[in-house]
């Protein structure tokens, strides 16, 4: 197998009481803007993105998201300029990689159906830490900001058509095919690899994980599954700016509303996407991971930079911070700390300190109108998860496996 799915598709949602709310995106029309958070940008290879409270719908299923950046796509049929529809509140997921929307923010677009080799619809099982996404895997010309990426392969959560999920599916997890349990109206996977599975899934028998599936009318059964064909990351297929992501964010103090920032697609390709200064981590090229040393125990090929993760997730190992009464996968020190751990790219090659706070989570998500807090941090024996507070006042560069770039080719990330 090229690489472990199970180990690359990461991103950690709100549970329980502070999960993401059910909404409804405007259906019915073309050229259509849903509900929800994240707002668009029209300038050049430049996206805006907001942290903030998610898309949400009517009460009683309102709660908030909290440390998720929302951006919105514009999403067509193939070769159309008029059958589209624009959908925001997509999470912006660097530990994944393709486009998947909830059927219920597609509204009355209709997508052209991949089909296997024997004609049967294909269907993909993504296993998340949290869950699975399932649905159909249908092709569109996908446009953000000035870049366009067309016939691109995209998963459909939570479509009627195939309600029926194969047990090996679940396995992996609970299903998350709808708002109130994905906590976004779609996901944009913009991570190191070129797609959200690999070599692994062309491949027959033992050695395929299990993730694409062809559906007929009874029955769904793994597929193998080509590259060209498997669900994408979309910068690949970008005419321009395709070999990388820069997010950058502002600064946060605490919890606050929200903040604004902006999704630079391209590595060294504009004036505007240099890499400047920025120390260059290389990555595992079968799992997007580095190494990080934390309170004197080195997680070797653990460690990972993921903007889809709403925390820093790691284990508190002998420090034994305390995690919070009721959500006790974030913790809730009596005083916020002041922590740091070295991270070392893959093989040896570049490290670096990095400085985090660790604070308390109940109080930092007390106010259900707050969408962004630094300090936000929970437990994760055996990896380190830098998450989206990590990219807080840092412009964090993702380079994408096999793309030229001016530090050489990917995968690497920089900061």
């Amino acid at each position: 197998m090229k690489r472990a799915p199970l180990e690359r598709t990461l991103f950690l949602i709100l549970l329980g009481a502070l999960a993401a709310a059910t909404g409804c995106s405007s259906a019915g029309s073309s050229s259509t803007t849903t509900t929800g958070g994240g707002t668009g940008s029209t300038t050049s290879n430049v996206q805006a993105i907001t942290v903030n409270t998610g898309p949400t719908a009517a009460p009683p299923v309102n709660s908030p998201y909290i440390n998720g950046a929302f951006t919105s796509v514009t999403v067509c049929a193939p070769g159309s300029t008029t059958n589209c529809q624009t959908i925001d509140g997509i999470l912006v997921d660097t530990g994944s990689s393709g486009l998947r929307i909830l059927s219920s923010a597609m509204g009355a677009l209709s997508l052209p159906q991949q089909t296997a080799s024997n004609g049967s619809p294909v269907v993909e099982c993504l296993p998340f830490v949290d869950g699975i996404t399932w649905g159909p895997v249908q092709t569109a010309d996908m446009t953000i900001a000035g870049e366009t990426a067309k016939s691109l392969p995209i998963q459909v959560i939570g479509s009627s058509s195939f309600s029926t999920i194969p047990a090996a599916c679940t396995s992996f997890g609970a299903p998350e095919d709808d708002l109130a349990d994905l906590g976004a109206n779609g996901i944009l996977g913009v991570g190191s690899f070129a797609q959200d599975c690999g070599g692994g899934c062309t491949e027959s028998g033992a050695a395929n994980p299990g993730l694409y599936y062809a559906c007929p009318s009874t029955g769904c059964e793994v597929t193998t599954e080509s590259l060209s064909n498997q669900v994408s990351n979309p910068i690949i297929l970008f005419p321009t700016d395709n070999n990388g992501v820069i997010i950058e964010l502002p600064s946060v103090t605490g919890a606050e509303t929200s903040v604004s920032g902006s999704m630079i697609f391209g590595i060294g390709t504009r004036s505007n996407n240099a890499l400047g200064g920025a120390t260059v981590y290389a990555l595992d090229p079968d799992l997007g991971n580095f190494t990080t040393t934390f309170n004197g125990v080195t997680y070797s090929d653990e460690g990972f930079i993921d903007s889809g993760s709403n925390a820093l997730y790691f284990d508190s190992n002998t420090m034994n911070i305390a995690p919070c009464t009721d959500f006790t996968f974030w913790y809730c020190p009596t005083s916020t700390l002041s922590l740091s751990a070295t991270n070392q790219a893959f093989s040896g090659g570049a490290s670096g300190m990095v400085n985090f706070t660790v604070g308390n989570a109940d109080t930092l998500t007390a106010n259900l109108n707050d969408g962004a807090a630094n300090g936000l941090a929970g437990p994760n024996p055996g990896t380190f998860d830098w998450g989206l507070p990590f990219f807080f006042g840092r412009n964090v560069y993702t380079s994408i496996e096999g793309q030229n770039t001016p530090a050489g080719t990917g995968p690497y990330v920089a900061y």
